[in-house]
């Protein structure tokens, strides 16, 4: 049994990974840290959570008792509390923040895309975990780095449901802006570029790899829908079964000939993938749950790498047909 303690409680991908945990047929949960919080029940934060789980919010860590921490600070917020704690050190961390995704001397965490780096995951100490629009372009991509085919820009429109932001109030995210509503933001210097284009060169190093990428507000709660497309020579019948190889023994990632949407996706930890070639163009459509694939499943994912379970254990969430 996988001992789990939660800091950083109370936002959403804190909420998403104790709706998964609790049900992990191999995990438990110690504690769950939140200053805010403490005393209060999780269910008292999480309302999906009334009938799962009598636990509480505690302002108390007991490092000793688990083995493994899952942060789910905000940006910035886990380097500061892991420079302030004495930890373990045998003590396993999975950080959701992306304060340790980019490599830099002395940073020992691993790129936690298993899709990408599933060995050097089992026998990692420290996870960072992807962010979301990272997570679904970049299973959008991978095929072709692998083989060496990202010769010309490649240009990415993504559409991100609200919860992406977050779950403290912001003038685009409460529901009388959001609703009925999209736009666009931070267009071609989105924070996730820099993990994007570090995890593409990693599989394709001699090409530079530029990416132009426009990320959209969506008038909808949770999911990440992506279309890529750029140059590319293979023929609809190679890009199919370049992808398909690729993804043969990755359980999460399903290649479908079917025109995909963000329905069949959201609340599990599937990332469809659909390629489909217009002439010189390849589109490549990708689409994952951004709380789910895009974090806690994902973290969830890498936890059972680390301890020699099986991938999906724990992880075989169903979508809704509404």
């Amino acid at each position: 049994m996988v001992k789990i303690g939660i800091v950083g409680g109370a936002g959403y991908t804190a909420g998403e990974l104790l709706r998964i945990v609790l049900n992990h047929p191999e995990a438990e949960v110690c504690f769950v840290h939140s200053v805010s919080n403490a005393g209060n029940k999780l269910s008292d934060v999480h309302t999906d959570l009334i009938g799962e789980t009598e636990l509480r919010f505690t302002s108390e860590f007991d490092f000793a008792a688990i083995d493994v921490l899952f942060s789910c600070l905000g940006h910035g917020d886990t380097k500061k509390f892991l420079e302030e704690q004495t930890l373990p050190k045998t003590l396993k961390i999975i950080d959701l923040s992306q304060d340790f995704r980019a490599k830099a001397e002395g940073n020992a965490f691993v790129y936690g895309l298993p899709e990408l780096n599933r060995e050097a995951i089992k026998f990692a100490q420290f996870i960072a975990n992807p962010g979301c629009f990272a997570t679904a372009i970049e299973l959008g991509l991978l095929p072709l780095a692998k083989a060496g085919l990202i010769r010309s820009e490649v240009h990415t429109n993504a559409i991100t449901g609200s919860t992406g932001a977050g779950q403290r109030p912001s003038a685009t995210s409460h529901f009388s802006w959001r609703n009925n509503n999209i736009s666009v933001y931070k267009p071609f210097v989105h924070q996730h570029l820099a993990e994007i284009r570090q995890s593409l060169r990693q599989l394709q190093p001699e090409s530079p790899v530029e990416i132009s990428f426009l990320p959209v507000r969506g008038d909808f709660t949770r999911g990440i829908f992506t279309a890529s497309y750029l140059d590319c020579d293979l023929s609809q019948e190679e890009a199919e079964a370049l992808y398909t190889a690729y993804y043969e023994t990755h359980p999460f990632v399903v290649v479908t000939s079917e025109n995909p949407n963000l329905k069949q996706v959201v609340n599990t930890n599937k990332c469809l993938v659909h390629v489909k070639k217009h002439d010189r163009k390849l589109l490549v459509i990708s689409c994952i749950d951004n709380l789910v694939k895009g974090a806690s499943g994902q973290a969830v994912q890498n936890m059972n790498l680390l301890f020699g379970l099986d991938e999906k254990c724990g992880l075989r969430l169903k979508p809704s047909a509404f």
